[in-house]
């Protein structure tokens, strides 16, 4: 069964009549949890309640992913589980803009709305199961209702993409850029540090290209003028106090700025960067960037600024027409750059993006080959590079606390894609916490360290 989200209950919620309860299957990437979010933030101001499962929902909402045909298929599967164990079924999502091909498979669902469609998916709900507002007693906390712990939350700064990856059919999906007010991003960063954040995760579709469709208009916070730019929003951020860590930042010549901040402790040494390959011509035939080489230039600039500046980021093996001598680029880029954090994955058609038609696909046993080849050859990198940190101080921040233990992440390390820090001796720790540790071992992804003391001003 795929999972359901859950919210925690409201202890002081009104007695009397049962409110509706709205049961929701949010899939795919963080950007879509946060459109999840926004939703059941308006029912839940509206009265509604979340259900765990399906049996006690009195309708379903199903947040598809449309980005791969493989996530398609996903979604179409949690639309079939819904409606067999519910009945009363919503679709919203990227997978909505193919309402045909959703209809055709499930022509019982009740409605179907594209990403981004919030206003739509509630005027859905309320069809499905209506519920009388009552100002007075249905309320919801200022910072909104969220699925991620209490101590971390994600803040989408746009919605869209300007980019023409011939992979990708986001564009097609999301619309261009569109980037949210200036002031708008922070009262609502300050709405979730005043609940109690203690990182903001940033995403878009593309972060660093924040404020173009905008003109980077100017406007003024806390008494002075800022513009809509991403470093100006990054050097923002950067005050409030808690963790800040950057996603899905395309690697700009101004990015070079908050590399500044990073250094100096205002948000993280952690730049998310997709690269998607290391050859020249298999760049070129996604529609991306094509100078490696400068790229490696830049990597050991930003590391002379920020020593501990970790860069994660993804890449695609079987792209159409790649050959061997390619991939072997691809390994020879990885040795050089020695990136922190790496994740692959194998290239698949998917329906409307303009690589289904180059020729030279790769056969899938050769993919798998290649995906085993550079996650094998990235582990080694990964030891190496997380096997020097052992004997060293660093803060880190506690995402649980069980028998065993305190799992915590550090700087380098994003909630669920990256690694973690195991803490044995975790007395009078909580979720949340923030804390200097020193490292005593080290494998190809996670760390072990001893607690040493607690920072002021963390969650505890």
């Amino acid at each position: 069964m795929t999972e359901m989200s859950e919210t925690a209950p409201d202890k002081d919620a009104p007695r009397g009549a049962p409110a509706p309860k709205i049961g929701l299957v949010s899939l795919g990437c963080p950007k879509a949890l946060v459109d999840s979010e926004r939703i059941v933030t308006r029912l839940r101001a509206e009265g509604y309640e979340l259900s765990p499962d399906y049996a006690g929902a009195d309708a379903v909402v199903v947040n598809t992913c449309g980005f791969l045909n493989s996530a398609k298929e996903e979604s179409l599967q949690a639309i079939g589980e819904a409606l067999a164990e519910n009945g009363r079924v919503i679709v919203t999502g990227c997978l909505g803009v193919e309402a045909g091909r959703i209809r055709d498979q499930y022509p019982d669902v009740l409605a179907i709305t594209g990403p981004q469609a919030y206003e739509a998916v509630v005027e859905a709900v309320h069809k499905a199961v209506p519920r009388a507002h009552d100002p007075f007693l249905d309320l919801v906390p200022p910072q909104g209702v969220r699925f991620t712990p209490r101590h971390y939350a994600y803040l989408k700064i746009s919605e869209g993409c300007n980019h023409s990856c011939s992979f990708c059919i986001i564009p097609h999906l999301r619309g261009p850029l569109r980037s949210r007010p200036f002031t708008d991003v922070m009262r609502e960063a300050e709405r979730l540090v005043d609940a109690g954040v203690q990182e903001l995760l940033v995403i878009s579709q593309d972060t660093s290209a924040y404020g173009v469709d905008l003109s980077y208009a100017e406007t003024e916070w806390k008494g002075r003028q800022v513009q809509t730019r991403f470093a100006d929003l990054a050097a923002a951020l950067g005050s409030l106090g808690v963790w800040v860590r950057m996603h899905y930042v395309y690697p700009y010549p101004h990015v070079d700025q908050i590399l500044p901040l990073m250094a100096e402790g205002r948000i993280l040494p952690y730049l998310d960067i997709p690269f998607q390959h290391a050859s020249p011509r298999i760049l070129k035939s996604m529609r991306r960037p094509a100078h490696q080489e400068k790229t490696l230039e830049r990597l050991a600039r930003w590391r002379e600024q920020c020593p501990d500046l970790a860069v994660r980021s993804t890449f695609i093996v079987g792209f159409p027409g790649e050959t061997e001598d390619d991939f072997v680029q691809l390994l020879d880029w990885l040795s050089e750059a020695r990136l922190a954090r790496v994740g692959c994955f194998k290239y698949e058609d998917v329906d409307g993006a303009p690589a289904n038609a180059l020729t030279g696909q790769v056969p899938e046993e050769v993919k798998e080959e290649r995906y085993a080849r550079l996650m094998a050859h990235q582990q080694a990198i990964s030891a190496e590079v997380l096997g020097a940190r052992v004997g060293e101080e660093l803060e880190v921040i506690v995402d649980d606390v069980d028998a065993e233990g305190a799992i915590a992440r550090s700087h380098w390390d994003a909630p669920e894609i990256d690694g973690n820090v195991f803490i044995d001796d975790c007395e009078g720790l909580e979720a949340g916490d923030r804390l200097l540790a020193k490292v005593t071992d080290a494998s190809e992804y996670d760390l072990w360290a001893s607690p040493l003391h607690q920072p002021a001003g963390t969650a505890a």
